[in-house]
């Protein structure tokens, strides 16, 4: 009698990370709940967090936004039952709704962070609580709508791959890779615009005028915060500090050293740079600063045109003239760090995304 042919041995069981596709609708429900409760409570209480400083939401706005997340939630339990090969069409829009949504949601981030980090402090736990929520809905409610989209086209939900069914076996990474050159370039002259409006910083920092202001008067309005008087008195404004820890950011988006640790890195030299690590704060920030910068940019231009009337001077500076070309500088500077950001978020997703082993990866 002959042998009987051994059967091959199992695939190997993904890490928790790569069984993203069965968790993430489960975890965008839970999260609906606890987001439409946390509405619901500071609608009813009153309490005014806003994604954007100054900029509180009514209570009726708040309730608004719980109902479309708790559509969203519903879709996303039911976007796992989405056959292959055929699409849920309930289940797609509600979740790209709460997408929106929570990205919108997200628009303060990038301020919050810079508050507390300076040693400025926070008014309350509110708004960063509310920051957080947005966040978080909207990384799991993009997972399920991507898995739910994956999965109506036949396509292997984690991956992406031509090879619909169970998702089994552990990611294959890519290769570390440049961006493209134009991609590059384009990010490098973005982040030339950081230049004007840093110079401008670090001539009050460093005791000397310019724009109209003297040092004296810009220390006199910039607040009180532990951590920027610090690094003032180190000769560096904190917030040029915090526009360079950015534009490193998006170098690293761009180069082979943002994917695996180099050398300089202690403790970490040569192991693979975990994908989230950048691109969650990559996309937060140039989601924000970049329409920002281009509001600034466009107000700035039509200030100093006579199409709008010009700013009102706010102390410390005396003159609209002077104010207006802070706009400006402002504006090259945001935008102009958002999009270096964009550009490169974009591009390391496409060249980082990872495939189920042994076949081959999407286009």
């Amino acid at each position: 009698m002959p042998p009987r042919p051994e059967s091959p041995p199992p695939a190997p069981r993904p890490a928790w990370r790569g069984r993203w596709p069965s968790w993430a609708p489960v975890a965008a429900a839970w999260w609906s709940a606890v987001y439409a409760a946390a509405q619901a409570g500071w609608a009813a209480a009153g309490v005014p967090p806003a994604p954007i400083p100054t900029v509180p939401l009514p209570a009726s706005a708040r309730l608004a936004l719980a109902v479309i997340a708790a559509a969203a939630g519903a879709a996303a339990l039911a976007s796992r039952r989405t056959a292959p090969g055929r699409g849920n069409p309930w289940a797609g829009p509600p979740l790209l709704l709460g997408f929106v949504m929570c990205a919108a949601g997200t628009t303060g981030a990038p301020m919050q962070f810079v508050t507390l980090v300076s040693g400025a402090g926070a008014e309350g736990v509110a708004a960063p609580l509310d920051v957080a929520l947005h966040a978080t809905g909207a990384a799991l409610l993009l997972g399920a709508w991507l898995a739910h989209r994956r999965r109506g086209r036949g396509r292997c939900p984690r991956c992406g791959g031509a090879h619909p069914g169970a998702v089994t076996g552990r990611l294959a990474r890519p290769a570390p890779s440049r961006a493209p050159a134009r991609v590059r370039v384009a990010a490098w002259l973005l982040l030339g615009g950081l230049l004007p409006w840093a110079g401008v910083k670090t001539v009050w920092t460093l005791g000397g005028g310019a724009l109209g202001v003297s040092a004296r008067d810009w220390r006199t309005g910039a607040g009180d915060a532990a951590v920027a008087d610090a690094t003032a008195a180190a000769g560096v404004d904190f917030t040029v500090l915090v526009a360079a820890a950015g534009a490193f950011l998006a170098l690293g988006l761009l180069y082979p050293w943002g994917q695996v640790f180099p050398r300089w890195t202690p403790f970490l030299a040569g192991r693979r740079v975990p994908r989230a690590l950048p691109l969650v704060p990559a996309w937060l920030t140039a989601l924000t600063l970049a329409p920002y910068g281009c509001a600034l940019l466009a107000y700035a231009a039509l200030a100093a045109a006579g199409v709008l009337p010009p700013p009102a001077p706010v102390p410390p500076f005396t003159g609209p003239a002077g104010l207006t070309w802070m706009i400006a500088f402002g504006g090259l500077a945001f935008a102009g760090l958002g999009l270096a950001l964009l550009a490169g978020a974009i591009s390391y997703t496409a060249r980082t995304r990872p495939a189920c082993e042994g076949v081959e990866a999407p286009a």
